[in-house]
């Protein structure tokens, strides 16, 4: 078991990675004080394959936990999510010392972060993550919210947990799909600030083969002696180190954005029913083209990115709704400042940075073309 310490204005939480850890997440949570009714929000799937164990160490540690279920999907990622929340809450009669802990991925993670920031203007939160992009970057930092029709995370708030528990066993029960969708997140995380882990990715998806050919696991993503525990305390740490240094996204943590403003206009324009995580692998690979195409980033770089990508089973290539269109889309972006909306492109692996300014004919011109 491992500990990364996560410093933020108002206090520290403790994030607890290691196999086995959904177990001990009750004796963790007693450690920092708390006692007495607590709730455990999941949805039904989740639910079944490790709500359990979770549950169990609630009762051992002396709490008396609730189990609540909550729909499944991104489309459910709304207002009327919350509202349909707060009333089960209410029945439970929690008081603003009862931790609500979530058990689910990114999205589940990031609506009842939002219903433990509002419901009686802020209870304890605990985040569990079970997905691995909801284990390397949305458990992490803090900000949750819900979706609109008009765009992603629209509404929402900064609320820091008490503490998060990743438990690298619950992936043996991810979905091969989603278990890739999250390794752009990874990805993501090496650009911006982890090289080494960047080449590890290259090395181990080299030799686990094509992906039409080689189904890359949990277990067999990397070359030893890397493990899925070292990849995972890597990714964490860049989103730690950001965070830190910027808590309420006024500044540096923008780069953790990185493919996200083409990435949420490919989500909106397919009705929220593209996979987050394919969505910003795309992100991530218009993103280094446009850094090409501006002379910033080298083209051999770029290449690096769209191979990895592509031998990790992501899609590269955009989406064939109008360019046009998918720039209006960006138009409702929450991180847009006036008329100026931010784009994330990097110099080289390691070394990104926030541009402004960015013209509409250039993005147009690597989604028309997306040939290197």
């Amino acid at each position: 078991m491992q500990t990364i310490t996560v410093t933020h204005p108002t206090g520290s939480y403790l994030i607890y990675l290691g196999e086995g850890m959904l177990a001990k997440t009750g004796n963790y949570l007693a450690e920092l004080g708390y006692t007495g009714r607590c709730v455990l929000v999941t949805n039904e799937i989740v639910g079944h394959h490790h709500a359990d164990p979770v549950l169990e160490s609630l009762r051992t540690a002396n709490f008396e936990p609730v189990r609540i279920d909550i729909p499944d999907g991104e489309q459910f990622k709304t207002l009327d999510t919350i509202a349909e929340l707060y009333g089960k809450l209410i029945e439970t009669k929690l008081d603003r010392r009862s931790p609500i802990l979530a058990l689910g991925g990114g999205v589940l993670g990031d609506t009842v972060g939002f219903a433990a920031a509002s419901f009686l203007r802020g209870v304890p939160l605990v985040q569990i993550p079970t997905t691995l992009l909801a284990m390397v970057d949305s458990s992490v930092g803090g900000k949750t919210g819900v979706d609109l029709r008009q765009g992603k995370n629209l509404v929402g708030a900064f609320k820091q947990p008490e503490m998060v528990v990743v438990d690298p066993n619950v992936l043996t029960t991810l979905p091969e799909a989603e278990f890739r969708a999250g390794l752009a997140e990874v990805v993501k995380q090496g650009i911006i600030d982890a090289p080494e882990m960047f080449a590890v990715l290259e090395r181990g998806s080299s030799e686990s083969g094509n992906i039409e050919e080689n189904l890359i696991t949990p277990y067999s993503l990397l070359p030893t002696p890397y493990s899925l525990t070292w990849l995972l305390y890597e990714a964490i740490n860049v989103k730690v180190r950001v965070v830190q240094e910027d808590p309420f996204e006024q500044g540096r943590r923008a780069v953790l954005n990185l493919g996200h403003t083409f990435g949420h206009a490919f989500e909106r324009l397919a009705n929220f029913e593209m996979r987050h995580g394919e969505a910003v692998a795309i992100g991530i690979a218009c993103a280094a083209r446009l850094a090409t195409r501006l002379g910033y980033c080298a083209t051999e770089t770029t290449g690096r990115i769209i191979a990895l990508l592509e031998q990790l089973g992501l899609p590269t290539r955009p989406p064939a709704y109008p360019a046009a269109d998918i720039w209006a889309a960006m138009a409702t972006d929450k991180k847009r400042q006036g008329n100026t909306l931010p784009f994330i492109l990097l110099r080289d692996i390691g070394d990104v940075d926030i541009f402004r300014d960015i013209e509409q004919a250039d993005v147009e011109a690597i989604l028309n073309n997306y040939e290197l």
